[in-house]
């Protein structure tokens, strides 16, 4: 009897553990092709805007799936992150620009941008409690904060370097991942910054809020992290599928995250209960997430040049089966040039053969690499070759692996 209750438990913490809100995932087509849509965020027009990479513009998508974009003045710009501002516009890092900049569009497609001093290299990008928008700068390791009328101001890291992702944190201080460093970091609207260590290739990306905590993912761990705001404990959970980066929160108070090297969209409770499902799309790299307007949550597919949506049911809502929509025709993916804020610098080509192209990029663009890409899959030559010295232009090819039939 007892091993018949032990099960009859086990079947029913499954069920529990089965996300009853996931209904359907729908994918739109980005217009421009190979436009690599990478950073998103929730508008202040009921539409949800994102960068596209590759194709140096902001996009925006209304909730029915209809796409405007809108060239960035720079070009090349790299346009990377973006989020909403306190004065109703939207509010763009330009990781690629020379100099760098930070790029501001209305809801009406007006730009504005403000320099950067050279070799900063903005990332993540977020709206502050202080009205004004903090930024990371991955190229000098510090924290950059502009007003609305565009003053800036810089904090230094004090032991880390390399900081990504940024978001409000509900204890008055912006939180911050230092992916290379394997540390989180926080810092005060004075300027005071404060970094916690991680386990050795952790390597944080995003970063989420809750009351009370900090949620990231471990991109090199496969792992979805917690930090209290006080900072320990620290607590991981997973393991979750290849590749997590971008994390939010849903209407139904879980975490919801992109996988980027298994193509599938995460979920997990706050308990640590994880549940993981398909794009439709094959090799499509989601990237940034975040929940819209309807209450779903939309994301950037870099290489599948998408942007998806999945939905979030009400609890009382059954198990619902994701569309297997068609794939769309294979395209064979030649990136535009990145072009480094390091200007004519040398930098050191850091080993990438054999990583995914999200993850190639990211340590080309932290070591201040110009490059160029070519393909889908993983980076199968580079040269010059990785350790060497070079101002010149990366030349790097990536290629899909075969599957089985």
């Amino acid at each position: 009897m007892a091993g018949r209750h032990r099960a009859l438990l086990w079947a029913l913490l499954a069920l529990a553990a089965v996300p009853s809100q996931a209904q359907a995932v729908t994918e739109f087509p980005v217009p421009t092709p190979v436009s690599q849509p990478a950073g998103i965020t929730a508008g202040p027009d009921g539409a949800v805007w994102f960068t596209e990479e590759n194709a140096h513009k902001i996009g925006r998508i209304t909730m029915s799936g209809a796409i405007t974009e809108y060239p960035v003045p720079t070009n090349p710009s790299v346009p990377s992150e973006i989020t909403a501002g306190p004065d109703g516009a939207l509010w763009f890092t330009e990781f690629g620009a020379n100099p760098p900049k930070i790029g501001r569009v209305t809801t009406t497609g007006a730009f504005t941008e403000f320099e950067l001093p050279p070799g900063s290299g903005p990332d993540g990008i977020t709206a502050g409690p202080d009205g004004a928008l903090w930024f990371t700068e991955n190229g000098t390791n510090k924290i950059g904060r502009i007003t609305t009328a565009g003053a800036i101001t810089e904090y230094p890291l004090p032991n880390g370097f390399r900081p990504g992702d940024i978001t409000p944190g509900p204890d008055g201080r912006l939180w911050f991942t230092e992916s290379e460093a394997n540390k989180i970091g926080a810092i005060t609207t004075a300027g005071n910054i404060t970094e916690y260590d991680l386990p050795p290739g952790t390597d944080p990306s995003g970063i989420a809020a809750s009351a009370g905590a900090m949620w990231f993912t471990e991109f090199g761990a496969n792992q979805i992290g917690r930090i209290s705001t006080v900072g320990i404990p620290i607590t991981h959970f997973g393991p979750t599928g290849s590749g997590p980066s971008g994390i939010t929160f849903g209407s139904d108070g879980a975490l919801w995250f992109t996988e980027t090297g298994a193509d599938k969209i995460g979920r997990m409770t706050t308990s640590g209960s994880v549940s993981e499902f398909t794009i439709p799309t094959s090799f499509s790299e989601p990237g940034g997430i975040v929940p819209g307007p309807d209450g779903a949550l939309w994301f950037t597919e870099f290489q599948g040049n998408k942007i998806g949506r999945i939905e979030v049911a009400s609890p009382s809502s059954s198990p619902a089966a994701y569309a297997a929509l068609p794939l769309g025709p294979r395209l064979s993916i030649t990136a535009g040039l990145n072009k480094s804020s390091s200007g004519g610098k040398k930098c050191r080509i850091p080993a990438v053969r054999g990583l995914n192209i999200k993850k190639a990029r990211k340590k080309l663009r932290r070591a201040g690499c110009r490059y160029r890409l070519r393909g889908k899959g993983r980076v199968v030559s580079v040269k010059p070759k990785a350790g060497t010295r070079t101002s010149k232009i990366v030349q790097l090819k990536a290629k899909r692996a075969r599957r089985a039939r």
